[in-house]
């Protein structure tokens, strides 16, 4: 069954319908935009009887509610009607040309810089008649409808009252579907004009009257998601309806503002869920999306139990999901059934993370890993603290970050895993999907360089927790982080010692050949050999080490001492590459692959 019809209507029509507010638009749709070149140049492709594009609109009445809301500048003094049709696609055009041919009142619109402005639009009728003229006639002039120049000393063109509009045959644009008004009063101020503005009429009054707009109509039926899809595909603003705007519309239709309770209210002076998650600095970049798809697991989760128990089979039992399809099927009861607890599960989601050593936002591998993580934490609560499911909670962290199985595209991954990890808090030999795919091969170290990869950020971390101490302060690198001393990820063996070695910057830009270290400590390697900075920080006055203490240092962050001390850049690759393989098959609990020399 076909969920949509094309068909057209006459623009004086379809506009009518507008202002009496039986087509509006759905509350997701972002507001008008449109500059006074963008007005004008619309106004002359109708004049022309060119094509300006199909118009899409949605029947109302269906399952899909959205709160609505008229176009721009139109009033009601009573109750606003309840409209029979949304535009999806056509918002700019449908609301230039209803400001401008339907309300008495200046326009709002923008110059070419975004500054606003009130606008009147006039044709020059004479211009208009001219064969080449149609381009040029249409005009737009301030709000008390007098042109300026020399900063506005000079008036140039007075159209302030009809009087003047008549006498000087310049035609405004909001009488052009209905104009027997002005055209009493042309026959009362300048009759000699009238042959000229009956021409007009016949070349573009009757253009206006006549044209047709292609009208693409969805039907009453067409699921939410496809609404969302429709809108995202034929939006041609640049910018995509988020799951989030198009819940917000609909749970508005049921009297509950999801914007204030996510992002907080000024005005009814209340902190939105958003504010109380920011903070915790981990969770600083946590996106609505994530939230929603944490219920949506933990929803979705619930009805396949449900299923289960009561004897469904096959494709009869629910599936966890948290795709788009399953996010936008949330009711308004399931949100408020969730909404605190799951708020509560990324507040335990930071804690666990802290305790894996991630305290910023910025060192966090994948934000796309919250979703399922804060859904499982809500479900087992403080029973993550238990060590036998900490142990397994880490493992399916750490698997996820190193084997670099969240980026991209990951619903499927999400509902999985959190299924299959609550079954494996009850059964070991439940093992989730993420810990069995998970593989990290010796040969990622190689070509680990960019620092905002997961299994980069990752491996740093790790470091980190290691008690990596800092070669120039008495402080562990991480306790320096939290201080706010500047740390940074810096080349063990300088970048120009390598380059004049002639070894390659693929070899040493991996993250074998880099470890987190002070701003100072930096500082002092420079572009020397490790073996002449080594022997520079040892006798800094304010480090004092002898080769043991050193050394000690040196180990902390994985590095083979004598490997550096005789600047042999590939024995300490080698070397450390052994050592940060050890380090990540602990965490991730299975072996690394066959690995390679370096070289």
């Amino acid at each position: 069954m076909s969920t949509f019809d094309s068909t057209k209507q006459l623009l004086p029509a379809l506009l009518q319908e507008i202002v009496a507010g039986k087509i509006q638009l759905p509350d997701f749709q972002r507001g008008w935009v449109w500059d006074d070149n963008h007005v004008q140049s619309l106004l002359v492709s109708v004049a022309r009887s060119f094509p300006v594009g199909a118009v899409m609109l949605l029947d109302t009445g269906g399952e899909v509610r959205f709160q609505t809301r008229l176009i721009e500048n139109i009033l009601f003094d009573n109750l606003i009607p309840e409209p029979d049709k949304l535009i999806l696609d056509g918002q700019q055009r449908l609301t230039s040309l209803t400001q401008v041919l339907m309300l008495k009142t200046a326009v709002n619109t923008y110059d070419e810089k975004g500054k606003e402005l009130k606008r009147f639009y006039y044709v020059d009728i004479k211009m208009a008649l001219e064969s080449e003229g149609i381009e040029d006639a249409f005009i737009s002039i301030d709000e008390d409808k007098k042109q300026k120049t020399n900063f506005g000393r000079d008036v140039t063109l007075d159209l302030s009252t009809t009087e003047l509009e008549c006498k000087q045959l310049y035609f405004p644009c909001n009488q052009m579907l209905n104009s027997d008004d002005w055209e009493r009063k042309l026959y009362e101020y300048a009759p000699e004009n009238f042959p000229d503005y009956m021409a007009f009429r016949t070349k573009v009054l009757d253009a206006y009257r006549s044209y047709q707009i292609p009208i693409i109509s969805l039907s009453k039926d067409t699921s939410k998601e496809a609404v969302c899809l429709v809108f995202e595909k034929v939006n041609t603003g640049g910018v995509s309806l988020s799951v989030f705007e198009l819940i917000t519309a609909t749970y508005a239709a049921d009297g509950y503002n999801l914007r204030d309770d996510w992002f907080g209210s000024e005005l009814r002076q209340i902190n939105g869920r958003l504010t109380r998650l920011k903070n915790e600095p981990i969770l600083k970049k946590v996106e609505s999306t994530d939230f929603l798809q944490a219920i949506t697991l933990l929803n979705t989760y619930e009805k396949r139990q449900r299923d289960i128990a009561s004897g469904k089979t096959g494709k009869s039992i629910s599936a966890v999901s948290a795709k788009r399809v399953a996010v936008l099927s949330l009711t308004l009861e399931d949100y408020i059934k969730w909404a605190d607890r799951v708020e509560k599960g990324f507040m335990l989601a930071a804690k666990f993370l802290r305790k894996e050593c991630f305290f910023s936002n910025r060192d966090l591998p994948y934000r796309t890993q919250l979703a399922p993580l804060s859904a499982i934490l809500t479900t087992i609560g403080e029973r993550w603290l238990e060590p036998k499911i900490y142990q397994k909670l880490t493992r399916w962290f750490w698997c996820g970050v190193l084997g670099e199985l969240y980026g991209g595209a990951v619903e499927t991954r999400m509902a999985n895993d959190v299924e299959e990890f609550l079954a494996w808090i009850e059964n070991d030999e439940h093992e989730p999907r993420t810990v069995f795919d998970a593989s990290f091969q010796p040969e990622r170290l190689n070509t680990l360089r960019s620092r905002l990869s997961a299994a980069y950020k990752g491996i740093n971390i790790l470091i980190l927790r290691g008690d990596a101490e800092d070669l120039f302060w008495k402080a562990n690198v991480q306790e320096l982080d939290q201080e706010e001393v500047a740390i940074d990820i810096h080349h063990i063996f300088p970048k120009a010692w390598c380059a004049g070695k002639d070894i390659k910057p693929a070899v040493y830009d991996s993250i074998i050949n880099k470890t987190p270290i002070s701003y100072k400590a930096n500082r002092m390697i420079g572009g020397n050999a490790p073996s002449e900075y080594l022997k520079k920080l040892q006798e800094h006055k304010q480090v004092g080490l002898d080769d043991e203490g050193m050394n000690k240092l040196l180990v902390s962050h994985l590095i083979d001492p004598e490997s550096l001390r005789r600047d042999d850049f590939y024995s300490f690759c080698d070397a450390r590459k052994q050592s940060l393989l050890a380090m990540i098959e602990n965490v991730m609990g299975k072996s690394a692959q066959a690995q390679s020399e370096i070289g």
